[in-house]
């Protein structure tokens, strides 16, 4: 499998404003002495100021592997559709995408509440205390995707439905957010593993910060690092030396600095990057509908 001259993460959000504060990127070169860098520009990130970073990343060739945090698709396996009954549900997730950022299209900051507000689409997510859509599912949890219910079951996981809305663990606004970035990327950065992985040039994959705070040895269910002393044992961990000194240290910049480093280390282990690529449960339908969460063997 491919190796990469750099490594990225986004650690991303649902805010509904233009710079949310939950949004944050890092980079690593692949050379071992190279430190890992929190690029933060004046004001804070946007989603579009994102989406424009992928896209110059894309025109210039960039030879980097970039995790997005976040869920590209909702389930559909399960249930044999992402909107089970709803005329427009999509046969895949590209269609997912184009319908996601079509209802939003009036949505400033790429934002994405005209999509749960929506007759038919809310009807699917729990929304709060004594508002849950009548297609929600019978589960408390919600519906979960395949890689998900394999996180759970293998405990290398513990991912929250896509469907719920509610709560610090909830995951459905940043996944909407993203794959209206998705559809906008119109093809031009490859997005494993619904498309296959170029010889050369930047690959988007989904990742899990919390399967790389594990990684570098982040203990219990203290997965958030909040300080330069833990956050330097972390990368320490995973072959990478400290970042410039940070103005703050909100568990947003350290997810993407720890996360960033973790898929370079990766990459260093033969056997671990091969599987990681390769996982046996990926088979051609949840690749078509559903993706699949890098570093979940």
């Amino acid at each position: 499998m491919r190796h990469f001259a750099h490594y990225a993460c986004f650690d991303w959000s649902g805010q509904a404003v233009a710079r949310p504060k939950g949004l944050a990127l890092a980079t690593i070169a692949a050379e071992d002495e190279a430190r890992p860098v929190l690029l933060r520009p004046q004001g804070g990130w946007s989603r579009g100021a994102a989406l424009d970073w992928l896209l110059d990343h894309a025109a210039a060739g960039t030879d980097m592997l970039i995790g997005l945090d976040l869920s590209p698709t909702f389930p559909f396996v399960d249930a044999g559709g992402y909107f089970p009954d709803w005329e427009h549900s999509p046969a895949d997730a590209r269609g997912l995408w184009a319908l996601v950022d079509g209802l939003c299209a009036e949505d400033e900051h790429l934002a994405a509440s005209s999509f749960v507000r929506h007759d038919e689409a809310r009807r699917y997510f729990r929304h709060g205390k004594g508002d849950t859509g009548d297609r929600f599912g019978s589960l408390g949890t919600g519906r979960l995707r395949a890689v998900e219910h394999h996180q759970r079951r293998t405990k290398q996981a513990n991912s929250a439905s896509c469907f719920n809305l509610v709560g610090a663990a909830q995951v459905g606004k940043s996944s909407l957010t993203g794959m209206r970035v998705l559809h906008r990327l119109a093809g031009r950065v490859p997005i494993w593993p619904f498309d296959p992985v170029p010889e050369r040039g930047p690959v988007i994959v989904e990742i899990y910060t919390s399967i790389a705070a594990r990684a570098a040895g982040v203990a219990g269910g203290r997965s958030k690092v909040r300080d330069a002393e833990a956050l330097h044992q972390a990368l320490a961990a995973l072959g990478a030396p400290p970042p410039a000194p940070l103005l703050a240290h909100d568990d947003h910049s350290t997810d993407a600095l720890i996360t960033a480093a973790w898929l370079r280390d990766a990459a260093r282990d033969a056997e671990l990057w091969h599987a990681l690529w390769h996982p046996p449960m990926l088979d051609d339908a949840i690749r078509r509908t559903e993706g699949w969460t890098f570093g979940v063997k």
